[in-house]
């Protein structure tokens, strides 16, 4: 297929988009036909969060409209020039090799899906490497500052209930090592509260994991103190004015709180599920259960934990020994 050559900074062009898609049936597709098809694969089929359904859809937006694409048979004849042409022209709009990663991961997929609706009989995608993406080990903060810092976002709240949410939050973020949008996902249903909670995670997955006493017991406090009741469907953490609490509202909680503290900008409220994993790990917790706790569908995204406590105890030892390493 012949492409038509353009500087990183120009937008893709059309020529990338081989011609003929019109004799597999497809007439009379629009763009929005193909994007409604493919979010609501993405989030019934896949079960993919709202978050990444969004993100991909935008990603398969962007491709749509730098190709020209109408249906699914010209879309399934993309091929890597044309996606390597599509990732040159964001990456000059300033996408880091991380961002750039995903992005190609998101373009790939939809063209797999646009090949297997057109009928193809090898829907893979083209093949083609993405940038390299360094993967850092996470920071957790210590055991103490985990604590002082849902203690002080209750304490900084101009509202009580709101403080007694924070903190409640933050400690299940802690306590139970989950993703703070486990946690504001969770509703009445989940009360009362017992020894263990069951979690739906991503790809609703679910795992069960322990809560310790502090953490019911501020829950508690907070339900105690909260101007709504909470019925089964109701959320269980409420914003203001009473719809579910929001991800950025407990981020600026937390911001405000590390800065009390003295703490790095690192200590972000999923910093405190880092925490839960390095924590338990440093005091024996295997890989295994320590990944169906943090609810990883793979061993390998548990093992970064194994560095971060390395990490740890290195800074202990250069902390403490008397000779500068």
């Amino acid at each position: 297929m012949n492409v038509a050559r353009h500087s990183p900074t120009d937008p893709p062009a059309a020529a990338h988009l081989p011609q003929g898609g019109e004799d597999l049936g497809f007439a009379g597709m629009t763009r929005a036909d193909l994007l409604e098809a493919w979010t609501a694969y993405l989030a019934h089929g896949r079960r993919r969060s709202p978050h990444t359904v969004r993100a991909y859809g935008a990603t398969a937006a962007r491709l749509l409209d730098a190709l020209g694409a109408t249906d699914w048979g010209q879309l399934a004849r993309t091929d890597a020039a044309a996606l390597r042409q599509q990732l040159a022209h964001r990456r000059a709009e300033g996408l880091t090799n991380a961002s750039a990663a995903r992005e190609l991961s998101a373009l790939k997929q939809f063209i797999a899906f646009a090949r297997e609706r057109a009928g193809m009989a090898d829907p893979a995608p083209p093949r083609m490497r993405g940038p390299r993406v360094k993967k850092g080990i996470p920071r957790p903060v210590t055991p103490d500052d985990a604590v002082n810092l849902a203690a002080t976002v209750h304490e900084d709240a101009a509202v009580e209930w709101i403080g007694a949410r924070d903190r409640a939050v933050l400690l299940l973020l802690y306590g139970a090592g989950m993703r703070i949008a486990e946690a504001l996902a969770l509703t009445g249903a989940a009360l009362p509260l017992g020894e263990t909670l069951v979690v739906t995670g991503k790809g609703n997955k679910q795992r069960v994991v322990p809560l310790l006493p502090l953490v019911r017991d501020a829950v508690a406090d907070y339900l105690a103190k909260a101007p709504w009741p909470t019925g089964k469907a109701d959320p269980l953490f409420r914003g203001a004015k009473g719809g579910q609490l929001s991800q950025g509202m407990v981020q600026k909680a937390m911001a405000r709180a590390r800065i009390t503290l003295g703490l790095p900008p690192s200590a972000t409220p999923h910093a405190l599920r880092h925490s839960f994993a390095t924590h338990l790990l440093g005091a024996g917790a295997d890989l295994r259960s320590l990944q169906e706790l943090l609810g990883h569908a793979s061993l390998g995204s548990t093992q970064i934990y194994t560095k971060v406590d390395a990490a740890t105890l290195l800074d202990v030892y250069r902390n403490a020994h008397p000779r500068e390493l």
